[in-house]
């Protein structure tokens, strides 16, 4: 089968990408190589699928209608679309806003068109984000919660996502699934994200900025749970009930653990063997608290169940990250 992944030269792209191709699908991976963070961290990660001979690349942005309209005219045959990229970051949405709008909302809206347009799409599967929970009080966040608060407009954006997806099930009939991702981490991980940033940090003896105080968790999700919990709902399309019913599902995909920001940073102190120095920060604008999914939805459905703790995570992230780095 094929199946495009936009995003492929990132995080979760990368691996989804190489765990769809080694079960024997045909990937056709687009991504736009932006500068957002390393370049050359994208392109090892592409480097990697170039390896399989059912991988081909497209230099793109998903919201340039010509590009992906060429796209889609060459591979007709796609049956299946995972929506990956996007511009990530709840930080960077204060310094470059526009940004977010042309990749999460009108890169959206295009894949939805181009979902829309092919001889046959199964399926599209998409990314969205634990950030549209906002100022949701109520834990665990559970898909049946209302998020009408979000607190960055990396969260509005991603909403956005969310309801024009709904709108393209319920028209056109097109099986849509968003995913509602939980702080992941792991190998081939985003420079940008926290456990990157602390390893950096404390390894070249600089200090780590710790917000809030320390007083925060997150429901860190290891990417191999991810990717499990991605292609699980790839092949299981929401069936279209009819009127009132269209093929449209939320799920969230986290580790159902929400652990202390403190406990993530010892768990990195032990795997680099030194001890962190920690400059205290307020609260960031448009950052939470606390995250902690309820997947309840996606193990009735799917049987998901995340397999790895933190306590195991930490050290495979830190192993990894010293071998791409080559320290000894």
């Amino acid at each position: 089968m094929k199946v495009l992944v936009t995003g492929a030269a990132g995080f979760i792209g990368m691996h989804t990408s190489q765990r769809l191709l080694e079960r024997g699908d045909t990937v056709v991976g687009v991504d736009d190589m932006n500068d957002y963070y390393d370049v050359g961290l994208k392109r090892a990660r592409l480097a990697v699928l170039e390896r399989y001979p059912n991988f081909a690349f497209v230099h793109a942005d998903i919201a340039n209608r010509t590009a992906m309209g060429e796209l889609a005219t060459a591979h007709r045959d796609i049956r299946r679309i995972v929506n990956l990229a996007a511009q990530a970051g709840v930080r960077y949405s204060l310094v470059n806003p526009y940004a977010y709008s042309n990749a999460n909302v009108e890169g959206m809206l295009v894949i939805l068109e181009m979902a829309r347009h092919l001889d046959r799409c199964e399926h599209l599967v998409y990314a969205s984000s634990s950030s549209v929970y906002g100022t949701n009080k109520k834990l665990p966040f559970s898909v049946e919660d209302r998020v009408d608060n979000p607190i960055s407009l990396y969260a509005a954006t991603k909403k956005a996502g969310e309801l024009m997806a709904h709108c393209y099930s319920h028209l056109y009939r097109i099986p849509t699934t968003g995913l509602r991702f939980f702080t992941v981490y792991g190998p081939w991980g985003r420079p940008d994200m926290a456990a990157w940033l602390f390893t950096k940090a404390i390894l070249a003896g600089e200090p780590i900025h710790v917000f809030n105080h320390g007083d925060m968790r997150r429901d860190f999700t290891y990417i191999d749970d991810i990717v499990n919990g991605v292609l699980a709902v790839l092949d299981h399309p929401p069936a279209d009930g009819g009127e009132g019913q269209p093929p449209y599902r939320l799920y969230n995909i986290g580790n159902h653990r929400s652990e202390a920001l403190m406990h993530m940073i010892g768990l990195l102190e032990q795997a680099l063997g030194r001890k962190a120095t920690m400059i205290m920060e307020p609260m960031q604008p448009g950052d939470v608290k606390e995250t902690y999914a309820d997947i309840d939805a996606i193990q009735a459905d799917l049987g998901f169940v995340p397999a790895t703790t933190i306590e195991d995570g930490i050290p495979r992230f830190v192993d990894w990250y010293k071998r791409y780095h080559g320290i000894g």
